[in-house]
Parts: structure tokens; sequence; C-alpha cells
């Protein structure tokens, strides 16, 4: 019997040491570093060395590269698609991450049920009598699909070449492990180890692999970092799982943007597609009420109007409350001692409490006047006119400022039946002969004006 080899690797970052140390020199994390056993006896490819043909690399001049563009393997999941780029590239692996029961599995399986390819899904977590009772609710019709339950990759590559299919996906990478590490599942070294022979799966026969990676109590992909450098595409999908709704975001993409997002709705029968969000996250009400504005924002690529809610109330304790969902509360601070020091508004004593509707967490500072607009609507408990939308920033001096892509905004808001949208009035717009009228302003006692 061989002897038995161990290393020390640190969980954080997946620095390996020869021997136990308090603090890792990488990352600078204290009581990370832990023990495990490696033994790495003579290993083959994932196929037999006889069977794969190698073929070494040469370099060539940057001229004669060719640059045409490489076919995708179509989803039939427009979301999926526009956050890929246009969908799955041939010999590419993808890393999909999310918090547990956000629909990570639904999501591949549906995917995999819709592909008029041949598909292998291969769960470690799940019986296949359990994904076909989720599958039956999906689309139990497909022909293309195959279910395997193994953890072990020598035993999945053998299947794998028995079968022959267009696209594999692996349910998840924290539950495989392989032979020629004798580590435990969800180690670093077998989560290292068992990507670097899908790695080389995935190129040598130019079939994509998707990957489903748990993540940490931080909301990092678990394992070592150097998990997410070596796949191709990194996804998260990311939702509040009291709310429907369920945004992929692409962190990273070799092969496209990390603009795009795509947005589902999860369902009894599964995840479907939100081809219009912005319907979806403005709430229908008959009568208008104090404190709504709406702001045309971007999520990439995509233009989106969302709804933003505000209580301001006087507070009944020594100290206000200030409260932000979905909209980061410093910034909210930051807006508020700017209606005070510019507009002149008392609101250092009066709780100020805010809301994004839908669930969603918005980054773009182009919301800053429709946060502004929707405190002002609730201060005075006067409801602002239909058919208002917002669209700009707010700096600290009081200027309205210009946003990017003010156009596609615009338009956006056009098309849902706005009547009026207030911009910066430092925004180049060229667009002529449109419905919506354009309202321009330069600081933010015009905005007050107006509304006022």
């Amino acid at each position: 019997m061989a002897k038995v080899k161990t290393t020390f690797f640190c969980q954080n970052c997946g620095t390996q040491y020869a021997k136990w140390q308090g603090q890792c020199n990488a990352c600078k994390e204290w009581n990370t570093i832990v023990e495990e056993v490696i033994q790495k006896p003579e290993k083959n490819d994932w196929k037999t060395p006889t069977t794969t043909i190698k073929k070494a690399s040469v370099p060539l001049r940057i001229k004669d590269i060719d640059v045409s563009k490489e076919p995708r393997l179509d989803t039939y999941d427009g979301e999926f698609n526009r956050v890929l780029g246009g969908g799955i590239v041939p010999g590419s692996l993808t890393l999909l991450g999310g918090e547990p029961g956000i629909g990570k599995s639904t999501l591949l399986l549906q995917i995999s049920l819709k592909l008029p390819y041949k598909t292998l899904y291969v769960s470690g977590e799940e019986s296949q009598k359990q994904i076909k009772m989720r599958a039956e609710r999906v689309n139990p019709n497909n022909n293309n699909c195959y279910i395997l339950t193994e953890t072990k990759t020598q035993n999945i590559f053998k299947q794998i070449e028995a079968l022959e299919p267009d696209i594999v996906v692996i349910d998840s990478i924290q539950t495989l492990h392989s032979d020629y590490i004798e580590s435990s599942s969800g180690s670093i070294s077998q989560i290292k180890e068992c990507t670097t022979e899908l790695i080389k799966f995935a190129k040598e026969t130019a079939t994509p692999v998707l990957l489903i990676g748990h993540i940490t109590k931080d909301g990092h992909i678990a394992g070592p970092k150097i998990l997410e450098h070596m796949v191709d595409t990194v996804l998260q999908f990311e939702g509040d799982r009291n709310h429907v709704f369920r945004i992929l975001r692409a962190h990273k993409n070799r092969f496209g943007s990390t603009n795009e997002l795509g947005i589902y709705e999860m369902q009894g029968s599964g995840l479907r597609e939100v081809t219009n969000p912005s319907e979806i996250l403005i709430s229908k009400k008959d009568e208008e009420l104090s404190g709504n504005a709406i702001a045309a924002t971007l999520e990439g690529m995509r233009p989106l109007m969302i709804e933003v809610q505000a209580l301001v109330s006087t507070a009944v304790y020594g100290t206000p409350q200030r409260s932000a969902t979905g909209f980061n509360a410093k910034r909210l601070n930051m807006l508020l001692a700017v209606l005070e020091k510019r507009a002149g508004f008392r609101l250092g004593a009066k709780d100020v409490f805010l809301n994004i509707t839908g669930g969603i967490t918005v980054d773009d500072p182009a919301i800053d006047l429709a946060v502004v607009a929707s405190i002002l609507s609730s201060n005075e408990d006067t409801a602002l006119q239909k058919g208002f939308c917002f669209a700009a920033e707010v700096g600290l001096s009081g200027e309205i400022r210009p946003v990017q892509r003010i156009e596609q905004r615009i338009l956006e808001a056009e098309k849902l039946g706005f009547s009026s949208i207030f911009v910066s009035k430092y925004n180049k717009i060229s667009l002529k002969n449109t419905v919506i009228k354009i309202q321009l302003i330069s600081k933010i006692e015009d905005l007050v004006d107006i509304l006022i």
C-alpha cells in the first residue's frame, strides 16, 4: 500500500502549504488552513491515452488567427441566452451559483428538458425518481434528457463515453469525488481535481459542461477562489425566497458581456421567463397614493421601470429611523441631507422608510431623482401626478446630473404609456417626435417647484 500523503490547504483561497500555520500568507485570514489527505497515483486522462489524440499548439501571427464567430448552442430559453451572450459555446464550462432553494437545479433541469440535443444530467444530490417527479411538472415528454445519479468522476466519464451527449450538466460540483484524491467530497483538493478533469473533457471533445455550485454564508461560491478562475462563465442566481422573482446575472463571461440580466418568475410548473419585467415591477392600483414614484433604471443593457415607495412620518422616539430595502442606506442618508440643506425640508426629526418593490436591489444612481420625489410626496402627503417618471442622479450641491443611455430609458417609459419623464438638462438627447414629454431640470429646487 502506498504511503498516505497529506498537505495543508487554506479553505478561503486554496493556497497550499507544507505544514500548518495560523494565518494564510496569501489572503491573511486566520485559522483557515486545514490538513487534507492527498494521494495521486499514476492517472490517465478522462479517456484512455490510446484513444486521445493530442495536437501540439504552435505560435501564430496575430493577423493569421481566425476570428470568425464561434457557433453557439441555442438553449431555447431567451433569458439564459441573453445572459450568456447568445447561447452556450461548445467546449465551455459554466458555473451557476446561488442560495439553497433558490431554484438552481430547477433552472438547469428545465433547460435540459427544453434542449433538442442529447443531454446528460448528472445529479449527486437527488435520486432519479425525485428528478423525474420535478421533470413531470416542467416538461414530461422530453426524449433527449438522460438522468444519472453518480458522484465518482471515473464512473461519470464511462457513461459519457457510452452515451456521447451534446451537453453535460453536473449538480453539483461539491458532491463529486475522484479516485486520484483521497480527501472527502467538497474539499478544496477534490473540487480542484474534479473541475480540472471536467475542463480537460470539455476542451478535448468540444462538449459544454454546466456546473451547479453551492455558496457560503457570505454569498461566495464554496471552495477555492481558483474555481471561478478555471471556468469560462460564472453565473449568479439570486432573489428572495419570499418573492416569486429570480434574477440571473453573469459575474464572469469569457464569451460575452457581464452586463446582461435575466429575470424569471417562480411558478408551480417551473421558472417562467419574464420578457417585460417593467409591467410586473410596477404595482397596479385604482387610486393614486402619496410616496410612490416611478424610476427608469437599467439592469445591464435592459431598461426597467421600477416603483420606489417612501414613507415619512414624525419620529416617535428620540432618534429618527432611516431604513432602506433594495437601496443603499448610506445613499438615502445623503439624499435626505441634500433635501434638508438645498430645499429647506426639515427631515432631521422624521422617520424615513424606503422600499424598492418586487424584492429587487438597485445600484443605479439614476433612481436618485425618483427617491427624492417619493420622499417629497410622502412628506407633503400628496400623490404625484399619474404618468410621471424620473431618470437622473442627484449631486451633493443639489444639481441634477446626467445619466448614461438616457434615450433608451425615455423610449422604455414611452412604450409603457408614461406622459412625462424628468431628466437632467445636461443630458444630450437627440430623440425627436416623441409622445412622452421630456422635462429638463438642472437643480433640485426645480423639481420641488414642479411637484409641490
